[in-house]
């Protein structure tokens, strides 16, 4: 499953918080407000029923706005069209709704719903070593591609002694059945049938 990125541990969220979309613009006269969900299905937006909130990265708020809440209460998201409508007893009308807009949204990693048998979230496979069928250590896990049919992993090498190679090429394997063997989140290890020099 796509799409969450790691709070900074400084911002007052919880410790386990992933930002998994931002808000959009205002829905409606009674405080409805449309969400750009990060990753398809929204599993995390739709489930949880309290959202962390900080600013967008480069907004500037008008200084007669509104704090903007550290956190949200919701009443009721559901999916509209091609994305997310959500409500919060806290946001009464359109002006509040419209003050929101380009917050991100964040979600504790804790109340995302279980995924499905061999479904993972890609905050947790973040970070995992990969190992070919020969034990060898091929890298680290640093991100993945959406690329339509399927997410490719992107890999950091490493070296002989484990550490990662700063002059290597990133490592892309399709996160496949034919090239992924097994993820192993407890070892922190996905074991793929892939060599060194593919």
């Amino acid at each position: 499953m796509a799409g969450a990125v790691a709070a900074d541990p400084a911002s007052g969220l919880p410790g386990d918080a992933l930002e998994v979309g931002r808000i959009g613009e205002a829905w409606g006269l009674k405080g409805g407000f449309r969400v750009l969900a990060y990753a398809e299905p929204p599993q995390a937006l739709l489930a949880a029923r309290r959202w962390y909130l900080q600013p967008a990265e480069t907004a500037r708020r008008p200084r007669s706005a509104a704090p903007l809440p550290s956190s949200l209460d919701i009443v009721d998201v559901r999916v509209r069209g091609d994305g997310l409508v959500a409500a919060s007893p806290s946001i009464a009308d359109r002006s509040a709704a419209e003050a929101l807009r380009g917050a991100r949204i964040f979600v504790a990693r804790s109340q995302f719903p279980a995924p499905d048998a061999d479904e993972f979230y890609w905050a947790d496979l973040i970070g995992l070593a990969v190992v070919d069928r020969d034990g060898i250590v091929l890298g680290r896990i640093v991100g993945l591609l959406e690329t339509g049919p399927h997410s490719v992993l992107r890999i950091e090498p490493a070296d002989t002694d484990g550490d990662a190679d700063a002059d290597a090429d990133e490592i892309l394997i399709p996160f496949v059945a034919a090239y992924v063997d097994a993820v192993d989140l407890a070892a922190r290890k996905v074991h793929v049938d892939w060599r060194p020099d593919y």
